[in-house]
């Protein structure tokens, strides 16, 4: 099982959908075209994108912590 960390490669804006397919084993693209849908759905989206851009590490600093 894969920690849940924003990748630092393949990231277009915060890396939260990257790491979100990641975890899901599917492809960034994929959950980037999901997202974008759901958007036109009533709902929290843009602030759970950027509550979980500020709560998830960066890759880079998970790999140093250990």
């Amino acid at each position: 099982m894969t920690t849940l960390a924003r990748p630092t490669n393949g990231r277009m804006i915060g890396g939260v959908c990257a790491a979100l397919a990641r975890r899901f084993g599917t492809s960034a693209t994929t959950m980037r075209v999901i997202f974008l849908l759901s958007c036109l759905l009533p709902g929290p989206q843009f602030l759970l994108y950027i509550a979980l851009w500020i709560l998830l590490p960066s890759e880079d600093k998970t790999r140093t912590a250990w």
